[in-house]
């Protein structure tokens, strides 16, 4: 068992749990009374519910332990897929299925960086998903550290043969991430040999990050790479001081034929609108290093808990809940397209989807994006999560799998965690269960089984539709 979380909370919280009615049926007038008044017994069920089972710690583990990383088209994953439709079954969730979706299938093979001057030295290096290879032989070059595309469109000119190595600092991965993925076109564009950056990730201890990275059909495919940040700090600096650091990199990385994969889905059945659905879930695949325990197993499982834990509870919402495993967010987003396409024309009645990709850390509530209308109702959903410190919820969010359904106007949501470690960790060696916490990740199953459940619950459905107003 999990060792209760209660000390934690607020006295307000323990009081509102301490105090809860015995689950009952919802009043007809639920319409007409508060969210936080009518559910607040359902919810606090659910959240002793969460605190007191460590069935999700127990699979987290064991899915991590047993599988190992997954990438797109791997035997691991495949094998991750199977395990999950069969514990499902047990269960006794229903409609449990793998729906078809081609992946990408990116082997990394053998690679290696050593600096050649001013000293020998093995680097640290990963390859980023879909990069092409080097020759056999590899690639041996000088270096250009650049700060900025800025940087290496004016010294255009240095960098033609050489092996471009971009050392920008991590401040936010929305503007760091850049590098990453264009990184190689624009280093090809004047004509480098290969394209390195500093890892994407604001903590390092010689772990380089991998991701994935893209390629541009006006230029050439060159390899590309994440160096740890200490040794792309090191280039910079002997770059500064005028010495020539040279460099002979290999990489036999390669792309074969997209290979069979499957988003894994079940379901909680509505019990008066099957037809509406509240979708929630993770991201089955991951890089193919460390186990991505945090990235994002943590959350496939936690979503998975959530309805599970509905159903031993007995609370089976008016509407349909669903939980999804989306295969290849990593490296396509095949599994977030597959399931739009899928679906495309029971879209208008999907209520809300709320997705788990940011890690399993403690919870602090979501971020929304739908219309004003729809966001009144979530934040009063969000309510009844303030006992456990994740009632907060904040305009903007949603995540990869649920953008494409997104676009077409479903409201969307993504869990919010306590995320100062996130990038610690992430497309990274490291990322692994010790990183996790069961009392945190037993806060997330709470969090996301309340708000799923009110959500399916409510007497009128969250209103489908674009934004009205600025996230």
């Amino acid at each position: 068992m999990i060792r209760s979380t209660f000390l934690q909370f607020s006295a307000a919280g323990l009081a509102a749990l301490a105090l809860a009615a015995p689950l009952a049926a919802q009043p007809r007038a639920a319409a007409q009374r508060p969210i936080a008044e009518a559910y607040r017994a359902a919810a606090d069920s659910l959240i002793r519910a969460a605190l007191a089972d460590s069935t999700a710690w127990q699979r987290l583990a064991y899915l991590t332990d047993t599988f190992g990383p997954r990438l797109s088209g791997s035997a691991s994953l495949e094998a991750t897929h199977d395990w999950l439709l069969a514990e499902m079954r047990k269960d006794g969730l229903q409609n449990v299925r793998g729906e078809p979706v081609l992946v990408p299938h990116w082997e990394r093979g053998a690679e290696s960086a050593e600096l050649l001057a001013p000293r020998r030295a093995r680097l640290h290096l990963l390859g980023l998903g879909g990069s092409v290879g080097t020759p056999p032989q590899g690639i041996e070059a000088e270096v250009l550290v650049v700060q900025s595309f800025d940087e290496l469109t004016a010294r255009a000119a240095e960098a033609r043969g050489r092996i471009v190595v971009y050392d920008v600092p991590f401040t936010t991965y929305g503007q760091t991430v850049q590098y990453r993925s264009r990184g190689a076109i624009e280093a090809a564009r004047v004509g480098a040999l290969a394209s390195l950056i500093r890892s994407v990730a604001s903590f390092s201890m010689q772990t380089p990050h991998t991701g994935a990275t893209r390629y541009d059909t006006a230029v050439a495919k060159i390899p590309a790479a994440a160096l740890s940040v200490e040794d792309a700090m090191l280039l910079h600096r002997l770059q500064q001081r005028g010495q020539r650091p040279r460099l002979r990199l290999v990489m036999g990385a390669r792309t074969l034929p997209d290979a069979p994969s499957r988003n894994v889905i079940a379901e909680l059945r509505g019990r008066e609108r099957p037809d509406e659905v509240v979708v929630l879930g993770g991201h089955s695949d991951s890089w193919d290093v460390g186990t991505g325990a945090m990235d994002d197993a943590g959350g496939v499982v936690a979503a998975w808990e959530a309805v599970r834990l509905m159903q031993k509870l007995g609370l089976r919402p008016r509407r349909t809940v669903r939980v999804v495993a989306w295969t290849n967010e990593e490296n396509g987003l095949r599994g977030a397209l597959a399931y739009r396409d899928r679906h495309r024309d029971e879209l208008e009645k999907h209520v809300l989807a709320i997705e788990s990709d940011a890690g399993v850390f403690a919870p602090t509530g979501f971020g929304f994006t739908g219309s004003d209308s729809a966001y009144a109702v979530v934040r009063q959903i969000g309510a009844l999560l303030q006992p456990i410190g994740a009632g907060v919820v904040t305009r903007g969010g949603g995540g990869a799998d649920i953008g494409p359904i997104m676009a077409l106007g479903v409201p969307g949501m993504g869990l919010a965690v306590e995320g100062s470690r996130y990038f610690w960790y992430h497309h990274s060696e490291a990322d692994t269960l010790d990183k996790l916490k069961p009392d945190e990740l037993a806060r997330c199953v709470a969090a996301l089984a309340v708000m799923a459940y009110v959500a399916a619950e409510l007497p009128e459905r969250i209103p489908f539709g674009t934004p009205t107003t600025p996230n």
